[in-house]
């Protein structure tokens, strides 16, 4: 085992033995041979662009494979034998109708339907099979983006988006990254187009999202509980959370939002559903004590699983991508028709209500395009002298005691000071009684971790609407980073144009120092101090 793709790798190195994320050695192992077949099926799609589109079975196993090996996802064996076949299937019906030029690597032609087998093989093609430092630390970096992708073009999906660029790229990006494939300095140019289309791909879920639900607007979410049963459901998915919505209307029981499903309360199409109740708890990495307390049936959509204690496996549920060994999975939805949640509402009817965690209101639903239609009273506020700067602390969450640096950052930031958020990282600050300017709450809360970018574009056209340029504005970034979809997000921004970004609690294990000099050469990536007087005074400055 050697993996490297989160922010708490062991020692910012690798965990070698077991992740720390729970994730056992076979079931990394596993993962990286599933992507290494990923990637001999891309030579295939490849070549069948030529004459005509790329075949989508492929496509869409591409997709799953890359979505479910990201942190906290899929933690089960079984998932990713089952998509080691599938994909070797894939791979034979392409060949047999398909030539490439030149000599197969192994990713195109090594093959076992034999699971000790894949054991075996899956213990040579991870990234320490790539011999340079450097090029193994940039293909890692454009691998890990393009899971961030695969998890947004999977949400946007399942609610009938496509953009066949998208998966073009991702099967050319793959390709690419089979050793010997890609020329000198071929790769760093694949990593910094994984940005632009990172910025494609999010765009593409935005408007899927708010095709289906609306464009998000402020408002307030309840935190506290009431005396009916109810299912917690965590991740990602909309969809899903809709149709739990749906089959739970008249039963009695309420549905709780749980991390990243906090932001679909700001959604004007969730609003008609009086069942949706409120958030209960906080980021991911609370999940252990926080189902505990919940008392029913709790909903895994997307990643953001940890392995779940004893004491509420048994209220535990998996659907998608998502899986752990011995925790019950929903099925995937059959084309035009909805996921079947009758086990869980079942099991919610005979449940306990949730045990009160707290009782307050958190605010959001600030997106691009609310923030777009309020430039100008932004605009007025810092001419004012009222707004002094923005803060774009975005990102993840993550269980490290470090991370309460960034608590603590948000609550010695001056009383004029804006914060700009997205993704779970928020939780750090949003119940912080931080105040407001003028009737602006301080923080500003953007939504899913994919509407990180939105924060960017928001910045381009403030910085439009000035006639400057986007890192002449009053705004410093403090990223905050855990998973594969960050590395994406960061890979955006940069695309974007966006400077000066500071990057913690750790930079990323799998970036080399030479592949963090051409980031510092080029974007000026930084880390942080730790220190939060020392980094505010940073970030006042610009720098």
């Amino acid at each position: 085992m050697f993996c490297y793709q989160c922010q708490e790798t062991v020692g910012n190195r690798a965990c070698t033995r077991v992740g720390v994320c729970g994730k056992q050695e076979s079931t990394a192992n596993l993962q990286d041979l599933a992507i290494f077949l990923l990637k001999g099926i891309a030579l295939y799609q490849n070549e069948l662009a030529r004459s005509s589109k790329r075949d989508p079975e492929a496509n869409d196993l591409m997709v799953s494979v890359l979505f479910s090996t990201i942190t906290n996802a899929n933690f089960d064996d079984k998932r990713f034998i089952e998509y080691i076949r599938k994909a070797i299937s894939v791979r034979k019906r392409l060949s047999a109708s398909i030539k490439v030029d030149g000599t197969l690597p192994d990713e195109a032609i090594w093959s076992s339907n034999d699971p000790e087998e894949m054991r075996r093989k899956a213990l040579t093609v991870g990234f320490l099979s790539i011999s340079g430092e450097d090029e193994r630390s940039i293909t890692a970096i454009i691998i890990y983006g393009l899971k961030g992708m695969a998890a947004y073009y999977h949400h946007a999906h399942v609610l009938g988006a496509k953009d066949e660029g998208i998966l073009a790229f991702m099967n050319e990006a793959l390709a690419k990254t089979i050793p010997g494939r890609a020329k000198d300095g071929e790769l760093l140019q694949v990593a910094l187009k994984v940005g632009e289309y990172g910025v494609r791909t999010m765009a593409l879920l935005d408007a899927a999202n708010t095709k289906r639900y609306g464009v998000p607007g402020p408002g307030k979410v309840r935190t506290g509980v009431r005396n009916r049963p109810g299912i917690l459901i965590s991740g990602h998915d909309l969809l899903d959370l809709e149709e739990v919505l749906e089959q739970t209307t008249g039963t009695g029981v309420d549905v709780y939002t749980h991390g990243e499903m906090l932001p679909a309360h700001h959604y004007p199409f969730f609003k008609k559903y009086d069942n949706l109740y409120g958030n209960y708890g906080g980021s991911w990495w609370h999940q252990g004590e926080e189902f505990d307390k919940f008392n029913g049936p709790i909903l895994l959509t997307t990643n953001c699983l940890i392995p779940p204690k004893a004491s509420y496996r048994d209220r535990l549920y998996t659907t998608s991508i998502v899986g752990f060994e011995g925790v019950r999975h929903i099925p995937d939805r059959i084309p035009g028709k909805a996921k079947d949640f009758s086990a869980i509402i079942e099991q919610a009817k005979r449940s306990k209500p949730p045990t009160p965690l707290e009782d307050g209101e958190i605010a959001g639903g600030f997106s691009h395009a609310y923030l777009e239609s309020a430039l100008d009273l932004i605009i007025q506020k810092v001419k004012e002298g009222k707004i002094s700067r923005f803060y774009v602390m975005a990102g993840c969450d993550g269980r490290l005691k470090s991370r309460d640096y960034y608590t603590e950052f948000a609550k010695a930031l001056p009383r004029d000071a804006l914060i700009l958020t997205a993704g779970c990282a928020k939780y750090r600050y949003n119940k912080l009684p931080l105040g407001d300017i003028d009737g602006i709450p301080r923080v500003i809360d953007a939504g899913q971790c994919n509407d990180s970018y939105s924060l960017a574009l928001t910045a381009l056209n403030l910085a439009k609407k000035l006639g400057t340029d986007v890192n002449s504005l009053p705004i410093s970034y403090n990223i905050a980073w855990y998973e594969q979809k960050a590395v994406l997000v960061l890979l955006a921004l940069l695309h974007l144009g966006v400077k000066n970004i500071h990057l913690g609690p750790s930079l990323p294990a799998f970036v080399s120092e030479n592949n963090l000099k051409v980031l510092v050469d080029a974007f000026s990536i930084k880390g942080i101090t730790g220190n939060v007087s020392q980094d505010i005074d940073t970030m006042s400055r610009g720098n």
